[in-house]
């Protein structure tokens, strides 16, 4: 980028949190804009399951394996943070040939696989209430993407960045059809020489206004976290009927997707769910721990996870408008620290990274 050239990043989730500290960190005038509060859409109701399990593009499989190597740099950097952790990932399906064939799709790229008893690789789990076999990833991990926001966040503070919170819906403004900043729902506009539209699932709606069509396929969601709980689960389950994680606090984490068409949306995108499907989830939950867990939601939240229509990341600049950037997948967890280093090293220099050609947004212009 020219010198003097500002930088305005659209969404307080971990993918523009990370691309607004990326581009601090190169020293880059950035402000970031978001709806809300940091972290209130998204980011801030994902599993956030650190992987690259099952069988995906090789494109795809080699970002989301780096991914999870920046996140172990981190990791490595302070090992006792309890909002990171690397306890590895146990799958199991009522399909036993599933499962063998989601082990061979793993074993084939070289990703650390293994069929076991899962209360071998689990002793918090009841082994009466588990079935005899499981896909076993070691080298999978978690994160608490609000913890993780908060900490790079203060960093971008800290190197001069600046955020503004509460800032309602936002339009990007262009001039002969490139970007040339932001206007917000109350007027307030922000001029920049690159703007980065980072919105979870209402990313398709913001470059709509451009004439960019992104196809959407965002379903709606649920996180629940529970009260503090007495279980020393460790990895990250994924199971028929309940997926669940540690969390700081020592409460747990938990979704799955049979519940979906009993969450009721509101036109204005606020949604609800009766109180008995997040009981029947946690109940689901605690029967797979040993001990005679009892697990009770303290909280929960719903809305739509980010999902591009073709299931692949979406990121880089828009053909149809010069300098705006789009950054929208349904793996920002694991993708996160990623993407915000691969997309600001472009903005900042103007060359398109390898890694990202088989996720750029002209790919939907046919």
């Amino acid at each position: 980028m020219s010198e003097g050239k500002h930088v305005v990043v659209v969404g307080g989730g971990i993918l523009g949190v990370s691309t607004a500290t990326h581009l601090r960190r190169d020293g880059v005038p950035v402000v970031l804009v978001t709806e809300g509060e940091l972290a209130d859409g998204a980011s801030g109701r994902s599993l956030s399951w650190l992987n690259s399990a099952g069988s995906r593009s090789a494109a795809y499989h080699a970002l989301r394996v780096t991914g999870i190597d920046r996140y172990r740099t981190l990791f490595a950097a302070d090992p006792t943070r309890e909002w990171l952790r690397f306890d590895g990932a146990l799958h199991w399906s009522a399909d036993r040939n599933a499962m063998e064939q989601r082990h061979r799709a793993e074993t084939a790229h070289g990703y650390d696989s293994k069929l076991v008893p899962p209360a071998e690789a689990e002793p918090a789990l009841d082994p009466a209430a588990v079935p005899d076999v499981a896909v076993h990833n070691p080298g999978e991990g978690w994160v608490s993407l609000p913890h993780l926001i908060e900490h790079l966040a203060a960093e971008f503070t800290r190197l001069g960045g600046r955020i503004v919170t509460g800032a309602g819906k936002a339009s990007v403004t262009t001039a002969g059809g490139v970007a040339t900043g932001v206007v917000t729902a109350s007027g307030e506009r922000f001029e920049a020489g690159a703007v980065v539209v980072a919105c979870g699932a209402a990313t398709p709606a913001v470059v709509g206004e451009l004439g960019v069509s992104i196809p959407d396929s965002s379903p709606l969601s649920m996180l629940v976290v529970t009260e503090p709980a007495g279980t020393a689960l460790s990895a990250v389950l994924n199971t028929p009927r309940v997926c669940l994680r540690p969390n700081p606090g020592h409460t747990i984490a938990m979704d799955q997707d049979w519940y979906t068409d009993r969450i009721a949306e509101a036109p204005d995108g606020t949604c609800t769910i009766d109180e008995s499907v997040v009981k029947e989830l946690t109940a689901e939950a605690s029967a797979l721990l040993d001990g005679d867990v009892e697990l009770t939601a303290a909280s929960w939240k719903l809305g739509r996870k980010p999902v591009p229509g073709d299931g692949e990341p979406v990121f880089g600049e828009l053909a149809e408008v010069p300098g705006c950037f789009v950054a929208f997948t349904h793996s920002g967890a694991t993708l996160g620290l990623i993407a915000g280093e691969l997309l600001a090293g472009e903005i900042r220099t103007g060359t398109r990274h390898p890694m990202l050609d088989p996720f750029r947004p002209e790919r939907f212009r046919h």
